[in-house]
């Protein structure tokens, strides 16, 4: 399906392009930083996530409607199972302490990063008037929205952020 854009929502795609960038970069540096093997493979997912939502965004930029229902449900997939994975963690291992201070750096810059790009996501689905556009940015909302799940479950579980 073909995707005209108005100079609106090719603006916006294009900021969302350069967000998406940035996670990959962050993701992945942050990945080869961490000293923590649990908190590295978060990483490294959410990076390769990243990449698909730049891929998507890419195709959208070039006038397509990706298929993205696999991508969506093999995404989602691994998300709830590491949100699940994580769940159990954080109740087996309440109060087990920071491990280690810059893997807590690293995991609030993330954790901004991801309130901020969620938020500009939010916008872009209300700026696109294509219901297909919107749906595929909803989409990639929930899943940024979920990548700061698991970074607030990650830091909870080491006691590196508790909300009051």
């Amino acid at each position: 399906m073909n995707l005209n854009l108005t100079s609106k929502e090719r603006a916006l795609l294009e900021d969302q392009k350069s967000h998406e960038e940035i996670c990959i970069k962050k993701y992945t540096n942050y990945a080869n930083q961490t000293q923590c093997p649990e908190l590295k493979q978060m990483f490294q997912t959410f990076a390769q996530q990243e990449q698909q939502h730049l891929n998507t965004i890419n195709s959208m930029l070039s006038g397509k409607i990706p298929n993205v229902q696999q991508n969506q449900q093999k995404n989602q997939q691994q998300s709830q199972q590491q949100n699940q994975q994580q769940a159990q963690s954080v109740q087996g291992q309440r109060g087990s302490g920071m491990t280690n201070v810059q893997d807590a750096d690293l995991c609030t810059d993330m954790l901004m990063t991801e309130k901020y790009v969620s938020d500009t996501y939010d916008t872009a689905v209300f700026e696109f008037k294509d219901t297909n556009a919107r749906q595929i940015l909803n989409h990639i909302q929930k899943e940024e929205q979920q990548h700061g799940e698991g970074i607030f479950n990650y830091m909870q579980k080491k006691g590196m952020y508790q909300p009051k």
